[in-house]
């Protein structure tokens, strides 16, 4: 096959011309982790699929999520059982065969408050222990146990000792989000999807009442296309609704869009081995490990406003370091904050007038002949969600199409890592690297880490750490232009690495250096090098004077002040 799984400007430009030409079975509309499990399954399956998407992969939803691969345990309460079923299933399915590489376990302590939440909590501890292990997805996850205080101060120091009188320390899983979306991406496009971000659809074709594809704008060079699909599949997330409006706004799905925000905090900050999970008045906060920091989350309130660009106000930051520090010993303040992140969910409308109640499950549907709407749900079930999504396709579509095979298909990366894992000392000294970055590496491509590591052979250079972000390398930079679709500086930064978020200045200490990287695999010239940097650096300002206002509807406006990426010569 011809098909590769590397994402770059060729890569890119080959893909639309594919798309605009001849017809797809499928052309998917919206590249975040729904949209791109889709088009991975629908390839999967023989259909010739195209992929588009109007930012860059996974900016939306997909980059700003607590990063977790779990079953749901608060869904255990509601009596979801079936919704725990499922992504506890799936959660199994990630870490033993489809992404052992990007999927990793990560233990929470749950403390209690008063005795008696002792047998509550821990009976539903305890069954969703069982539910895993009677579906057999708890094979590398050891199961729950419970704590006394002294114990439970032993393995999380940082608690004051009167916030608890005891704990249960289960196992759950976790991900970076944005680095999956892309891997799932590459290996569609590995098995010949076409990809494209940066192209945004403006109109539907018709014919009749029958959708038969799409009008688009690639969005990087203002050229008009028109890709004709058998079927459409709507995957925009918290766009659905826009997307909808493209038909008349006929449909059944309707989404309301909850905003949760993130704290990112130096690790040294907190004292303790394990995450934690804590109850609120509406939900539940967790404190996540991650690398060298921890990521502290979420709020969960509306939001109509700018679907781009969600912005995290004074309000949200002051709500979590609040909760988090009825439990801690030594209190964070607004100072230890390196990074905050928000992103939107994008919830199926019903009865319920807060977001907190509405529905984490997802559905399909077919308002019109030729289009396909999957909406709700959550990131943990993507899966199965693309499943569905493409067996509504194969109702549209002529002639038998296979089953999903998307549950036994590990993901580009996936294939070699154990055992590249236990080589990762002598790839370390064959590569002239410490242990450590070679682990990193691994972690973050599994044994596409090769293609990565024969980039510094031919350029010894790029061993070297980023400046101002030194837990990345230089190739990383490099390879994300070449191989993982980054388009723009705050692509890199923001998502194909998290120095947005892991480093006090954001990544702008990080941006001349990377751009100046990104530079000759994307052929920018030293004026495009200075104005992806001033663009970047104008993001950041707009967050952080954002996160310094009150309310919503004021930060919204700060931030709102911050320029797009577009190419001049489209706003000009």
């Amino acid at each position: 096959m011809a098909a590769t799984t590397r994402m770059g400007p060729e890569e890119r430009a080959e893909s639309l011309a594919r798309m605009a030409t001849g017809e797809l079975d499928v052309l998917v509309v919206g590249g975040g982790i729904v949209g791109a499990g889709t088009a991975l399954d629908a390839v999967a399956r023989g259909l010739k699929v195209g992929l588009i998407e109007a930012r860059d992969f996974a900016s939306g939803t997909s980059s700003r999520s607590s990063k977790l691969i779990h079953g749901g345990l608060r869904y255990l309460e509601q009596l979801d059982f079936e919704l725990v079923r499922e992504a506890l299933t799936e959660r199994g399915l990630l870490l033993q065969r489809i992404a052992p590489h990007l999927v990793r376990p990560v233990p929470f302590v749950f403390p209690f408050t008063h005795h008696w939440e002792r047998p509550y909590i821990g009976a539903g501890v305890a069954l969703y222990d069982t539910l895993s292990m009677t579906m057999g997805t708890s094979r590398g996850l050891p199961h729950h146990r419970h704590l006394t205080r002294s114990g439970a101060l032993r393995v999380f120091p940082a608690l004051r000792r009167d916030a608890l009188v005891g704990a249960v320390q289960y196992w759950d899983a976790q991900v970076d989000d944005a680095r999956y979306v892309v891997t799932v991406l590459r290996t569609a496009a590995g098995l010949g999807a076409g990809i494209a971000s940066r192209v945004q659809a403006t109109s539907f074709l018709r014919e009749g009442e029958h959708v038969t594809g799409a009008r688009a704008t690639d969005l990087e060079t203002g050229e008009e296309l028109e890709i004709r699909a058998k079927q459409v599949v709507n995957a925009a997330g918290v766009w659905t609704d826009d997307i909808q409006e493209m038909v008349g706004g006929r449909g059944q799905i309707h989404v309301r869009a909850s905003k949760g925000i993130h704290l990112v905090v130096p690790r040294d900050r907190i004292q303790a081995s394990s995450g934690l999970i804590l109850r609120t008045e509406k939900s539940v906060l967790f404190v996540i490990p991650w690398g060298r920091h921890w990521v502290i989350g979420t709020t969960d309130t509306s939001w109509d406003l700018d679907k781009a660009h969600p912005a995290a106000s004074r309000r949200d930051i002051d709500y979590l370091l609040d909760h988090v520090n009825r439990v801690l010993r030594v209190p964070l303040t607004r100072d230890d904050v390196e990074g905050v992140y928000a992103g939107l969910r994008p919830l199926l409308s019903g009865e319920s007038d807060e977001t907190s109640k509405l529905s984490r499950e997802h559905t399909v549907a077919h308002p019109v002949p030729g289009l396909v709407l999957i909406a709700g749900g959550k990131y943990t079930t993507y899966r199965v969600m693309a499943k569905d999504a493409v067996d509504a396709v194969a109702h549209g579509l002529d002639g038998r199409i296979p089953d999903s095979v998307t549950d036994r298909l590990p993901l580009a990366g996936a294939d070699g890592y154990a055992a590249l894992w236990n080589q990762r000392r002598a790839i370390a000294r064959d590569a002239d690297l410490h242990p450590s970055r070679v682990a990193h590496l691994l972690r973050r491509y599994g044994s596409m880490a090769a293609e990565v590591l024969e980039l510094m052979k031919e350029d010894p250079g790029l061993k070297e750490p980023l400046t101002g972000a030194d837990d990345y390398l230089r190739a990383e930079v490099v390879y994300a232009a070449r191989s993982e679709g980054a388009r723009h500086l705050d692509d890199v930064l923001t998502r194909r690495t998290r120095a947005a978020i892991e480093t006090w200045d954001r990544g702008i200490a990080a941006a001349p250096e990377a751009a100046r990287l990104m530079a000759g695999p994307l052929g920018w010239d030293d004026a495009r090098v200075e104005r992806e940097v001033e663009y970047y650096r104008k993001r950041i300002e707009a967050e952080r004077a954002a996160q310094e206002q009150d309310t919503d509807q004021e930060a919204d406006a700060v931030q709102h002040g911050a320029p797009e990426v577009v190419p001049e010569d489209l706003v000009t």
